[in-house]
């Protein structure tokens, strides 16, 4: 029995880690599901092509060519590595070791060759994103939104991948090396299971002297270490910006479709001028006997629960990267709006919304707060130049304008709080049928000066 103490923890481990990842999966879901419903089915061939483009294939991260490849290097090598997790758990429930590596014969030396290699790339790509992050210190890294965790999640994240991909090929080489020793358990009669051609050159050079226990204890240690590592990272996902390696697939997919600047009419206004153009239509007509007169809907958006769920999805798929912020015109000319600014500041009341929820079993209990004024100001929203240039630069497709526009909205027509100078342009288009302050009798009185 006691020999299968270290399976029994590991398949504890795994369920525990699994289970605590989905409980969290259902929360996200739950808490963009409190989003307004909105139906983005349509043009699917180009929304599949947009997911394999932009999502799979890194098309627009690499519009800023070094920390775009660099990304690449780490995307793609995160993600094939991973692949040995399948041969992890398989070792770790079954006691086995390297249990795919008879099966699948030479094209197993060259899968595990293959992704020390990529391993050992990561190390490098993310010791670079290191260094522009805290000693290069990239200026869009470093805007006031930035600081307390967001700045350390960034710097957290970076750590673990350092310590998986050390971990990876600390484990990798002390495996090699009680191959060659012909220890039992790691030991193969049809040869070395495994090709390791960074891990022999950089790892078992200080570790080669070590006795056959030392060695054991030290790639046991790091086999353990990694799998909760790995475990850990994926639980980490919820809490921190990386949540985008899950979420990009899904945000890219339901992305708005539309021409940038091109904005949905809400129904409610639309019928409203309808009835107003129409000359036999009567304005007072009561609802007809029987019929409940129809509550007019909320104009625009002043909390979370007034964005669509596409919207709710964008602030979690935020990667805070700052390209939005650093190509944001207002932003650059010292205006206070920050496109990732937004997006945070989505996210987190829509936390503190779900939080709300959890803590007064399923219901919400109003906390005389929103997202329009305790999260977002005012001088942000009007700071906007709807661009949309932060909706292109974003490497995910995550729009930004959508959440400004919208509580523009409110604030125009439910608050009438529109600045000075777009209340008179409203009044002169009401009025006069233009922005300016004649009449349309005088408006071309230019022609005869």
């Amino acid at each position: 029995m006691e020999k299968y103490v270290p399976n029994i923890f590991f398949a504890f481990l795994l369920i525990a880690g699994i289970g605590y990842f989905v409980m969290n999966v259902r929360k996200l879901i739950r808490n963009i599901k409190l989003g307004k419903d909105v139906d983005r089915t349509d043009r699917k061939p180009e929304r599949w092509k947009n997911m394999a483009k932009i999502a799979l294939g890194q098309y627009k991260m690499v519009r800023r060519p070094l920390s775009g490849i660099l990304h690449i290097v780490v995307y793609i090598g995160f993600i094939l590595i991973n692949i040995e997790l399948l041969e992890i758990v398989i070792d770790g429930l079954f006691g086995t070791h390297r249990v795919f590596a008879n099966p699948l014969g030479g094209f197993y030396n060259f899968l595990i060759g293959n992704f020390e290699v990529l391993a050992f790339l990561v190390l490098v790509a993310v010791i670079v994103f290191w260094f522009r992050r805290n000693i290069e210190k990239v200026k869009r890294f470093w805007n006031s939104e930035m600081e307390g965790w967001p700045k350390n999640d960034g710097n957290i994240i970076l750590y673990f991948e350092i310590v998986l991909m050390t971990l990876f090929l600390v484990m990798n080489g002390a495996d090699y090396q009680l191959q060659l020793l012909e220890t039992p358990h790691y030991y193969n009669e049809a040869g070395t299971m495994g090709s390791f051609p960074i891990s022999s050159w950089l790892v078992v050079p200080f570790i080669e002297n070590l006795s056959q226990s030392a060695l054991i204890t030290l790639e046991r240690t790091a086999w353990w270490l990694h799998i909760i590592g790995i475990v850990t990272f994926l639980n980490y996902l919820y809490y921190s910006k990386h949540l985008h390696i899950l979420l990009a697939f899904p945000n890219t997919f339901f992305a708005n479709l539309k021409p940038k600047g091109q904005f949905n009419n809400l129904e409610s206004v639309t019928n409203e001028v309808k009835m107003m153009m129409d000359p036999d239509a009567d304005p007072y007509a009561m609802p007809e006997d029987g019929a409940e007169e129809e509550v007019p809907e909320k104009f625009g958006a002043s909390d979370v629960t007034d964005l669509n769920w596409v919207q709710l999805m964008n602030s979690y798929t935020c990667t805070e990267c700052g390209r939005c912020t650093s190509s944001c015109p207002a932003n650059l000319t010292g205006k206070k709006l920050s496109p990732r600014k937004i997006m945070m500041d989505t996210r987190d009341r829509l936390e503190e919304v779900g939080k709300n929820i959890d803590a007064n079993n399923g219901e919400f209990k109003p906390d005389g707060k929103q997202l329009l004024d305790d999260y977002i100001t005012r001088e942000e929203l009007w700071a906007c130049t709807s661009c949309n240039a932060c909706v292109q630069e974003c490497p995910v497709n995550i729009d930004p304008l959508s959440i400004i526009m919208d509580m523009r909205r409110y604030l125009v027509m439910e608050e009438s709080a529109a600045p000075q100078e777009l209340n008179m342009m409203m009044t002169n288009i009401e009025n006069n049928g233009a922005p300016w302050q004649y009449s349309q009798m005088d408006r071309l009185n230019w022609k005869d000066e």
